[in-house]
C-alpha cells in the first residue's frame, strides 16, 4: 500500500525538506523537471527531429518546473518553446529564477498561442494548490490546449483538477500522461481528475515521508493481494470461516446467491443462507454447496457463524426490518463481524437509532444513493469529496465505510482511508455489489486463523475491495466491459487468488 497525500500534506512534506532538512527549493525543482524530461524523452527519443514541444507555464512554482523542463529538453536537442500565462508581477522567486536560466540558455518564448504547430504540450500552469475555478485567460488557454491533436503531459497534476477531490475546477487540462512528484495526490485517484490525468507516473524527486505529517490515506496496489493469507494445510471447513448470509425476500434470491457465491469464491469454508421459504428450491439448485435456513431460529444461526452478511435483496418490509434489527443487535452483543449492505443500509437509514449496534467490526457498503439516504445529503454534494464523506460516516458510526463508486473509498473509524484503483466500468452491473459483500465476508474469514497477523477491519475491507476490483478486471479481460456480469466477477475472484 502506498501513501497518498492531500495538497496540505504535500505542502508540509515539501516544506519539511526545504526548511527542516535544508535542501534548497531550487534543487527539488531541478529534480522534478529532470524526471518530467526523462519521461518525455522515453517516449519521444525515436522521433526527436519531428517534435515541436510547447511548455505552457503559469506564474507559480509549477510554472517554474515547466520552464526547467523546457530548458532541459532544449539542451538535449529538442525544439522547445515557452508560453507564459499569468501576471508577471505575481511570479514566485523560483519561477523567475528559472526564467532567467532559460533566457541564458536561449530557450525561446512565444507570445502567440499558435498551437497547431506543436506535437507535444506540457502543462505547467497550476499546481496542486489550486482551489478556485479557472476563469478568464487561463480558461481560454486550457480550452485551446484541450482541442489540440497533440500528446499532452501534465506536470504534477493537470491544471484545473482539485488535488484533494479530483473535481474539475471550471475546466481542466486533459493529459495523456501526468508526472507527479514524491506521492500520488488524492485528486489523481478520484474521478473526474483520474480521467483527466491519463497515465500517472509517481517520480522520486527527493521528498519523503516525515514524522511531522501523519499518513492516513493509502492506495491499494495489486501486489497487496499477497497480504491475504493462504489456507493452512491442517485446517478444515470450520477453520476457514462460517459465513451467515441473511438475504433475499420472497421470490428474490439472486442477491443471496451472488453474496454466498462471492464468499465461497474466496475460500470460505461454510456458508449458510437465511432467507424466505420461497427461495429454497432455486438456491438449492443454483448453489448446492450452501446450507439453507428458512425458519426463524435466528439465535441458533448466529451462534453457528463467525461472520454475518445482512441485507442483500432482503427488502424493506416490516418483517425485513425486524430481521435486520435482530441480527444487528445480536451480532453486536456477540462481538461478531458484520457486513451490512443494500436493503440493510436502507433500513438503517429509516431507523437511525440502530446505529447504536454499529461497531468497528461492522463494514457498511453503501453506493452513492444509499450513502445519500444514510447521511441525508444529496449525491451531488457527496461526490464533491468522497473521501471526506466516507471518513465522516465512519467517524460518526464507529463502523468501517466502503463507499462504492468508480473509485471505491474505504474509511475506518480511526481515520485511516484506502482508495482502490482496480476495477472498470463493466462492474457497474446488477449484482456486482452483492458479490463484493460476499468477498468482504470471505476476506474477513481469512483472518480468523490466529496464526495469521490480524490487521484491523478497515484494512481487511480495503483488501476485499482490491480483490473485487482485480476480479472485475479479469472478467473484463475475458468478457469485455459491455458483456460481463456479476457471476463473471465471482469466477475472477477465484482466479486472482489462484495466481496471487
Amino acid at each position: 500500500m502506498k501513501q497518498i497525500v492531500t495538497c496540505k500534506e504535500m505542502k508540509a512534506l515539501d516544506g519539511n525538506m526545504i526548511e527542516g532538512i535544508g535542501i534548497p527549493s531550487c534543487v527539488l525543482m531541478e529534480r522534478a523537471a529532470l524526471k518530467v524530461a526523462e519521461e518525455l524523452e522515453r517516449t519521444l527519443a525515436d522521433k526527436k527531429q519531428e517534435e515541436r514541444i510547447l511548455c505552457v507555464c503559469g506564474s507559480g512554482n509549477n510554472g517554474g518546473d515547466g520552464v526547467a523542463v523546457a530548458r532541459i529538453l532544449k539542451l538535449h536537442g529538442y525544439r522547445t518553446s515557452l508560453y507564459l500565462v499569468g501576471n508577471p508581477d505575481h511570479r514566485t522567486v523560483e519561477m523567475q529564477r528559472q526564467l532567467d536560466i532559460a533566457a541564458a540558455c536561449q530557450v525561446p518564448v512565444v507570445n502567440n498561442l499558435e498551437t497547431e504547430e506543436y506535437t507535444t504540450i506540457v502543462d505547467a500552469i497550476f499546481g496542486v494548490g489550486l482551489s478556485r475555478p479557472v476563469e478568464g485567460s487561463y480558461r481560454d488557454v486550457i480550452m485551446a490546449l484541450n482541442q489540440l491533436n497533440a500528446w499532452k503531459v501534465a506536470v504534477d497534476i493537470p491544471s484545473g483538477v482539485n488535488g484533494d477531490t479530483g473535481a474539475e475546477l471550471g475546466i481542466a487540462f486533459h493529459a495523456d500522461l501526468t508526472v507527479t512528484f514524491a506521492f500520488r495526490k488524492a485528486g489523481l485517484c478520484l474521478y473526474p481528475g483520474r480521467k483527466f490525468s491519463g497515465k500517472v507516473i509517481v517520480a522520486d524527486v527527493g521528498i519523503y515521508a516525515s514524522d511531522k505529517v501523519k499518513p492516513y490515506l493509502w492506495q491499494t496496489e495489486k501486489t497487496d493481494i499477497h497480504f491475504l493469507p493462504d489456507k493452512i494445510v491442517d485446517g478444515n471447513k470450520g477453520t476457514f470461516g462460517k459465513i451467515l448470509v441473511v438475504a433475499g425476500s420472497p421470490g428474490m434470491c439472486g442477491a443471496a446467491y451472488l453474496s454466498a457465491s462471492g464468499a465461497f469464491a474466496v475460500g470460505s469454508g461454510m456458508v449458510k443462507i437465511v432467507t424466505a421459504e420461497e427461495n429454497r428450491i432455486p438456491l438449492q439448485t443454483m448453489l448446492p454447496e450452501a446450507m439453507l435456513d428458512c425458519g426463524d431460529d435466528f439465535a441458533k444461526d448466529l451462534d453457528w457463524c463467525d461472520i454475518v452478511v445482512i441485507g442483500p435483496g432482503i427488502g424493506t418490509t416490516y418483517q425485513a426490518a425486524e430481521k435486520v434489527q435482530w441480527f444487528l443487535e445480536a451480532a453486536s452483543g456477540a462481538a461478531k463481524p458484520v457486513i451490512l449492505d443494500a436493503d440493510g443500509l436502507n433500513l438503517l437509514a429509516q431507523h437511525p437509532e440502530w446505529k447504536q449496534y454499529l461497531t468497528s467490526r461492522v463494514v457498511m457498503t453503501p453506493h452513492m444513493g444509499e450513502m445519500g439516504r444514510l447521511t441525508g445529503k444529496k449525491v451531488s454534494e457527496l461526490q464533491k469529496d468522497r473521501i471526506a464523506a466516507a471518513r465522516e460516516l465512519a467517524a460518526e458510526t464507529g463502523a468501517v465505510c466502503v463507499l462504492k463508486d468508480a473509485c471505491t473509498v474505504t474509511a475506518a473509524p480511526d481515520g485511516n482511508t484506502w482508495i482502490s484503483l482496480a476495477g472498470n466500468p463493466g462492474m457497474a452491473t446488477a449484482g456486482s455489489g452483492d458479490v463484493l459483500t460476499g468477498i468482504l465476508a470471505g476476506v474477513l474469514a481469512m483472518f480468523l486463523n490466529k496464526r495469521t497477523e490480524l490487521p484491523n477491519t478497515g484494512r481487511q475491507a480495503a483488501l476485499g475491495v482490491l480483490l473485487h476490483g482485480m476480479a472485475g478486471d479479469l472478467a473484463a479481460k475475458e468478457k469485455g466491459t459491455a458483456g460481463m456480469k456479476a457471476g463473471d466477477i465471482v469466477r475472477g475472484a477465484s482466479e486472482v487468488l489462484k495466481n496471487k
